[in-house]
């Protein structure tokens, strides 16, 4: 089992950025597919970005494209999200979860771990 924890979240004015984090809690998640998800009040949880084990492989929504970027540091087990010109309609809780080969990375799923998430707050 992984345990993940998100932290960086916060409230930002519009056009702003904010930089997220995703790190197991007693484990590691090295060999995990990792991906970010944002869920607004009412509405359904939506993909933003996900990362392959090696981080050689990347995929956005097109939404974020261009203006959000996924890395991951193994040796330091960590996942951030770089949210560039962030917009009042992604304000939610993001959360990030881990899977082992999922069939669409936009999937959700196809995770198997998830974190509590972190609330971020954009305002106009």
């Amino acid at each position: 089992q992984v345990s993940l924890v998100e932290s960086g979240g916060g409230l930002v004015q519009a056009g702003e950025s904010l930089r997220l984090s995703c790190t197991p809690s007693g484990g590691t998640f090295k060999n995990w597919f990792v991906g970010w998800f944002r869920q607004a009040p009412g509405k359904d949880r939506d993909f933003v970005a996900a990362i392959s084990w090696d981080g050689t492989s990347t995929w956005y929504s097109e939404s974020v494209k261009g203006r959000f970027t996924i890395a991951r540091d193994n040796d330091k087990n960590t996942v951030e999200l770089q949210m560039n010109g962030l917009k009042p309609e992604e304000t939610g809780v993001y959360s990030c979860a881990t899977a082992l080969s999922p069939k669409s990375a936009d999937l959700s799923s196809e995770y198997i771990f998830w974190g509590q998430g972190t609330q971020v707050t954009v305002s106009s």
